[in-house]
């Protein structure tokens, strides 16, 4: 089971389905507006971050990217858009192979 969270943004349904049609069976999603976001933990369960950079500040992300190093878990930045978000989501799958 691979498991994405994707951290930013706020209507996601589309993106989650494309990212269910390549290969994620779990799409998890936390907006990132609230502050107390910061304060949060990654569910044990994701496999690999997507951070929205259109849609947070710089210091949810240095946090997210801190907890996501510590955890080992694999990150990746993206804007918006698909292509985006399909080459770097790619860069990382192809590095594990």
């Amino acid at each position: 089971m691979t498991s994405l969270l994707v951290v930013g943004g706020d209507k996601i349904d589309k993106l989650a389905d494309k990212l269910e049609h390549h290969g994620f069976d779990e799409v998890i999603h936390v907006s990132g507006r609230k502050a107390k976001m910061v304060k949060t933990n990654i569910p044990q369960k994701v496999d690999l971050i997507l951070v929205l950079t259109d849609y947070i500040n710089h210091n949810l992300s240095s946090v997210i990217k801190r907890k996501a190093n510590e955890q080992s878990i694999p990150i990746c930045f993206a804007k918006r858009s698909w292509s985006s978000i399909y080459k770097e989501v790619g860069k990382i799958f192809v590095n594990q192979e």
